[in-house]
C-alpha cells in the first residue's frame, strides 16, 4: 500500500491555514479594535504586544499558498482565478496594514493618527476580504475543462459578505482576548468589557452560518443530517455553546489571563473542523476532490521532502519567539 500523497498535502495545507488563522488572527484583531480605543498610549501598548512576532505570523499564509501551487495546481488556478479581486484586496490590506504598523512608531504627533487609521483600515480590509473568500469557497466554483468558468464577480454574494463580517467578529474576539492575556490595568479591563458582547455576536454569527450553509447547499445538508454523520456532528453545537459560556464565565474572573484566549482558539478550531468535515475531500467545491486536483506523484513527493524539512524549523522558531516574548506588556513599555 503506497503513501497517499494528496492526503498528506491536504493535511499540511489545512494545518498551515489553521495556523495562519490562529497566529495572524489576533494581530489583525488588534487593528480591528483600534477604533474602539482612542488613547494613544493604550494603542501603543496594544501594538507592542505583537511587535516582536507579527510579521512572522504571515509565514503560514505564504506556506499555504505555495503548498497549494505545488500539490494541487488545478485548485490553485481555479481558486485564484475565481477569487482574484478579494485576494488582491486582501494583499493590499496586508501591505497597507504593515506599512501603517511600522510607520506609526516613527511618525511625529501630526502624522501618527494617519498611520493609526492605515493600520486599522488595512486590518479591516484584509480580514473582510479573507471572510468573503471563505464564503465564496463554501458556495463553490463553476469549472469546465479544467478551468474556472464563472464570472469576475461570482464571489460577491450575500452569503460571502456575511462571512466577511463573521470573520471580522472572530478576529476581534481573538484580538480582545489576546490583549486580556497580554495587558494589565485600564486596557486589560476595557478588553474584558469588549470581549463579552463580541463573544455573543460571534455565537450568533456561527448560528446563522450553520443554518444558512446547509439551507443553501444540499450536499452539505445531506452530509450533516444523514446517519451516522449526524451522530458524530451532534456534539459540535453543544461544544460551541459550552465554550461560549466558558469564555463569558472566565471574563468575569478578576484574575483572568490566558483562559479566554485559549477558549477562543478552541471555538475557532470547532468552526474550522466543521468547515473541513463539511467539504472533505473536495478541494474545489462542490465536486473536485484532492485526488482529482493533485499534481503528479513525482512532483508531490519531491516538494514533500522540502516541506517536511522546513515546517519543523518554522514551528520551533515560532514557539521560541513566543516563549522569549511571553508575559505582560506594561503601558509605556515594550520589549527590549
Amino acid at each position: 500500500m503506497g503513501i497517499d500523497l494528496p492526503l498528506i498535502w491536504a493535511i499540511i495545507i489545512g494545518f498551515g491555514l489553521m495556523m495562519y488563522v490562529v497566529m495572524d488572527g489576533f494581530d489583525l484583531g488588534i487593528g480591528i479594535l483600534f477604533p474602539f480605543i482612542s488613547d494613544r498610549g493604550e494603542r501603543d501598548t496594544m501594538v507592542n504586544t505583537v511587535a516582536p512576532v507579527w510579521d512572522g505570523n504571515e509565514t503560514w499564509l505564504v506556506l499555504g499558498g505555495a503548498a497549494l501551487f505545488a500539490a494541487f495546481p488545478l485548485a490553485y488556478s481555479v481558486i485564484l482565478s475565481a477569487l482574484y479581486l478579494p485576494l488582491m484586496l486582501m494583499l493590499a490590506g496586508l501591505i497597507w496594514r504593515g506599512v501603517g504598523f511600522e510607520f506609526r512608531f516613527k511618525a511625529d504627533d501630526a502624522h501618527k493618527l494617519f498611520w493609526d487609521k492605515a493600520f486599522a483600515w488595512g486590518s479591516y480590509i484584509a480580514t473582510f476580504s479573507q471572510g468573503v473568500a471563505l464564503g465564496a469557497f463554501i458556495n463553490g466554483f463553476e469549472v469546465k475543462n479544467g478551468a474556472y468558468a464563472g464570472g469576475l464577480f461570482d464571489w460577491l454574494t450575500p452569503f460571502s459578505l456575511f462571512t466577511g463580517f463573521g470573520l471580522l467578529v472572530a478576529y476581534a474576539l481573538l484580538g480582545s482576548t489576546w490583549l486580556v492575556m497580554k495587558t494589565e490595568g485600564a486596557l486589560h479591563e476595557r478588553m474584558k468589557q469588549l470581549a463579552r458582547p463580541v463573544t455573543l455576536v460571534l455565537l450568533a454569527t456561527i448560528i446563522v452560518v450553520s443554518i444558512w450553509t446547509p439551507a443553501s447547499h444540499s450536499e452539505v445538508a445531506n452530509r450533516w443530517f444523514a446517519l451516522p454523520n449526524m451522530v458524530f456532528f451532534a456534539p459540535v453545537p453543544v461544544l460551541v455553546l459550552l465554550v461560549t459560556f466558558a469564555i463569558l464565565k472566565s471574563l468575569q474572573n478578576e484574575a483572568v489571563h490566558a483562559g479566554p484566549f485559549v477558549l477562543t482558539l478552541f471555538m475557532l478550531f470547532l468552526g474550522y473542523s466543521g468547515f473541513a468535515i463539511s467539504f472533505w475531500p473536495n478541494i474545489i467545491p462542490p465536486t473536485i476532490t484532492i485526488w482529482d486536483a493533485a499534481s503528479p506523484p513525482e512532483s508531490m513527493g519531491f516538494t514533500l521532502v522540502g516541506a517536511l524539512f522546513i515546517i519543523p524549523f518554522i514551528l520551533v522558531y515560532t514557539a521560541w519567539s513566543y516563549y522569549v516574548f511571553r508575559g505582560k506588556v506594561k503601558p509605556g513599555e515594550g520589549y527590549h
